[in-house]
């Protein structure tokens, strides 16, 4: 027989060099990214794995795309994926080398920020506990015990990332990765430590070689060969700290993050396109919005404190994925428009002529050929200019907006021109499958608790989050006290001094009060309570709502009420210190311990039907069962009557919920002024209202049929004003410019039913208020119902000749659109 062994090594090397060798080249120069020889402007868009299900992740990533973005940018969660240290979960919607591969699918790219550290309004910033727990270690600073287990972890994800081909080196889609996050912004407060810390991880970074190049956000000093970066509302006025570097805004803050008690943040799609506008002409080559979906923060990944469960951001993308508008088409528009300068902007020479103080115009020219690309900003924030830039035309720019002139003579584009639809979307009870939800509730077991019956003890007060290693948000402190006298039981106040973020406090069994700091801050507990001859137990719970995720040394704020003090005050101001009492311990709560949550092991409790008596309880778990809603729309409960607590979905966390927090009753506006640097108290919305009422489902926790909601209410509520509902699109407007093309487009299925309104000529108003100006064309509505009654979508030419008056020109016109989404009953 022929021996053909001799054969097979050169063909395993050939395959192989084959899948590697067909990769591409990732390189840069200050005007540029080129991949693969091609120079490029990138438009990326932040979507966190975690933050959706793998079920979402294909939509997400398709509507990205279609917003013509280029790239997608995520972090690497460092704590959801090594929970426990040497013992890692890759699974489902952890599974970012899946999500990696189905965006080189969809033929975009991957920015991979390992950080380890994220920030992102995560929980604890994305660290995993145990580390805080680990004898002498020190986080982000140049502590070898850290440093080791950060370099074990990016060299893991790295080898993932190899052995998958991910880097673009392999012909993978990963062309940019980030390590460390946000340094430059607190590195000060950690001295020549720092310093030498940021080198460290450096050369960390460049020694796993991954063929790509390596970035540091906000680092001014990142050691070469690493790229610096900019984060921020606008980065035009940053430069890199090598002139052969590119200019890369790796965070453009699309709106803000929201906590319990804010306001609704809200950040105009005029404003986040002029950010954009701006930094391109000032020489951007690489833009990523964070968030381009912000999605939420399922189970107890909010960080903060004090950060709610929705991730909104007031995202393109919104926490249920669906496309927020004018916001997602605005960009797309400004996309096309800087992609069709893309060759002369990266290939040409730049050159500013001002006109005034605030009046810029930008030219990009290529003499070889004889091209130009021009940005045309007015920076005023409050009045508006008309150019005239001689032999290329006369050019209205509004305040606070950039135009974008192809061969600078033709507005392809403004930021402060809104030609995009604007979406209103209406959450509907879901009444044929669940019209009432049948509620029975059991208690939060506390006997051993409210005993003083803890699992370990200490002549201290501990710190909480090293205590409960983030097992839970709870940890109980119990301790005795001995009485002897009458006399010393009078006018008794209880004081106690927490680090927060949540404190309820019993004597004797009985509930005394509970209470939280403004925004997760320290505040001290008082109340009055009766002891009795003999023992008296006092039994506190410490609740925490995320850990804080950002600043110097933040890993080492405590929280808990660790070390105190609680006095116990009578008569006279006799104080009783209890501080180093001997104190029982436990953590967690009895119903998470024994999973109530889950439908598996709830069998097991004796659940009692719903009354009066039950609704408004305390400490109390409720269970119900529902249908899963027909169609593909989002899914979410609407929580209001609730206190506060956490809720579960066929054992599958949705979050904390804290609808009883209300926003505040000022600053809110019905309009937002898009001019003049944002910030995130400008245009909020929401006042007096729960800063988050509405909880995301995903349709991938949900079963074909019957479904079980857990709730558990730490504070009292009444959970049969929960309904479950659906996410659907409702009314669509649009209001475009003459000359521009005005698409509508409903989503998830559904179809244009109806014209409410339409308006060819100088319309007033906006979307729900639309009237007719002074002239139109009469037949505006039958001409667009022509074109888009019955369509999922459709695109009408907003100029004279369409809507029948000829070739007219100068009329200034723009048309005005509503119109009702309804479902397709084709479908």
């Amino acid at each position: 027989m022929v021996n053909f062994q001799w054969l097979v090594l050169p063909l395993v090397v050939t395959l192989s060099c084959f899948s590697f060798c067909k990769g591409g080249s990732v390189s840069y120069d200050s005007n540029a990214i080129i991949i693969n020889g091609e120079r490029r402007v990138i438009f990326s868009g932040s979507i966190h794995y975690p933050r959706s299900t793998e079920a979402m992740w294909p939509n997400l990533i398709q509507k990205a795309k279609d917003g013509e973005l280029d790239a997608i940018e995520t972090y690497i969660f460092w704590d959801r994926h090594e929970p426990q240290r040497r013992k890692y979960d890759f699974s489902g919607h952890l599974n970012f080398i899946k999500f990696f591969q189905l965006v080189q699918e969809a033929g975009l790219y991957v920015v991979m920020r390992i950080g380890p550290y994220v920030c992102g309004e995560w929980n604890y910033g994305g660290f995993p506990l145990w580390l805080h727990n680990m004898p002498g270690i020190q986080l982000r600073t140049d502590n070898q015990v850290y440093k080791n287990e950060m370099q074990t972890f990016t060299t893991k994800i790295v080898n993932m990332c190899k052995q998958a081909n991910l880097f673009a080196s392999q012909g993978g889609p990963i062309i940019l990765a980030q390590i460390e996050n946000e340094y430059g912004n607190v590195i000060t407060p950690y001295g020549n430590a720092g310093k030498t810390y940021i080198n460290w991880c450096a050369q960390m970074a460049e020694s796993l070689n991954i063929g790509v190049t390596w970035i540091m956000c906000q680092q001014s000093d990142a050691p070469q060969p690493i790229i610096n970066t900019c984060n921020g509302f606008y980065c035009d006025n940053f430069s890199p700290n090598n002139p052969k570097s590119p200019k890369m805004f790796t965070e453009n803050w699309v709106g803000w993050f929201k906590k319990w008690g804010d306001k609704d943040p809200y950040r105009s799609a005029e404003d986040v396109a002029f950010s954009v506008a701006r930094f391109f002409q000032s020489g951007g080559v690489f833009n990523n919005y964070y968030m381009y979906h912000g999605g939420t923060n399922f189970g107890r990944t909010s960080g903060g404190p004090f950060i709610t469960t929705s991730y909104d951001y007031n995202a393109p993308l919104d926490e249920y994925g669906n496309m927020n508008q004018p916001k997602w088409r605005h960009l797309k528009q400004l996309h096309e428009s800087i992609k069709m300068g893309e060759k002369i902007l990266t290939n040409g020479t730049r050159s500013d002529q001002k006109f005034g103080s605030f009046i810029t115009l930008t030219k990009f020219s290529n003499p070889t050929v004889g091209e130009r690309f021009c940005f045309l900003s007015n920076t005023d924030a409050s009045n508006d200019a008309t150019i005239d830039l001689q032999a290329d035309g006369k050019y209205f720019v509004p305040a606070w907006s950039v135009s974008i002139l192809n061969g600078c003579n033709k507005e392809l584009f403004n930021t402060a021109k809104i030609n995009s639809q604007t979406s209103m979307f209406v959450k509907v009870q879901n009444e044929k499958e669940n019209a009432q939800l049948s509620w029975v509730w059991a208690p939060e077991p506390m006997r051993d608790t409210l005993q003083g019956k803890g699992t370990f003890n200490a002549n201290l007060l501990l710190e909480q989050k090293g205590t409960t290693v983030d097992f839970s948000d709870y940890l109980w402190y119990m301790t005795n006290v001995e009485t002897n006298s009458t006399s010393s039981l009078q006018n008794v106040t209880l004081q106690v001094n927490t680090k927060g973020h949540v404190l309820h406090a019993f004597v004797n069994r009985r509930y005394i009060g509970s209470q939280w700091g403004s925004n997760g801050q320290s505040f001290v507990f008082e109340k009055p309570i009766l002891l009795k001859v003999g023992t008296n137990t006092i039994t506190l719970l410490s609740a925490t709502v995320g850990l804080k995720n950002y600043d110097a040394f933040y890993d080492t704020v405590p929280t808990g009420i660790d070390g105190g003090p609680i006095y116990l005050i009578g008569d006279g101001n006799v104080t009783t210190d209890l501080s180093s009492n001997l104190w029982s311990y436990k953590v967690g709560l009895n119903g998470e311990i024994k999973q109530l949550y889950n439908p598996m092991f709830s069998q097991r409790t004796k659940w009692s039907t719903l009354n009066k008596k039950s609704i408004g309880r305390r400490m109390t778990w409720y269970k119900t069962s529902f249908k899963t809603p027909s169609g593909i729309d989002p899914v979410t409960f609407d929580m209001q009557g609730m206190g506060k607590g956490q809720a579960w979905v066929n054992g599958q966390s949705i979050g904390r919920f804290w609808p009883s927090f209300i926003a505040g009753n000022d600053s809110c506006s019905a309009t937002c002024d898009y001019r003049g640097a944002y910030d995130p108290s400008k245009c909020v919305g929401n006042c007096g209202n729960p800063s988050q009422r509405w909880y995301h489902v995903s349709r991938s926790f949900l079963s074909n049929d019957t479904n079980t909601l857990f709730l558990f209410e730490e504070i009292g509520g009444n959970p049969q004003q929960v309904i479950v509902q659906t996410i659907t699109i409702g009314t669509i407007c649009g209001n475009a410019n003459d000359g521009s093309t005005l698409e509508l487009s409903c989503q998830g299925g559904h179809i244009i039913s109806e014209i409410q309104f339409a308006s060819y000529g100088n319309p007033e108003g906006k979307c729900g208020s639309f009237k007719k100006g002074s002239w139109d064309v009469s037949n505006s509505a039958l001409l667009v119902e022509k074109t888009c009654i019955r369509m999922e979508n459709c695109s009408i030419d907003v100029s004279a000749k369409s809507f029948g008056l000829g070739n007219a020109t100068n009329l200034s016109a723009r048309l005005a659109v509503q119109a009702l989404c309804s479902k397709n009953r084709m479908m």
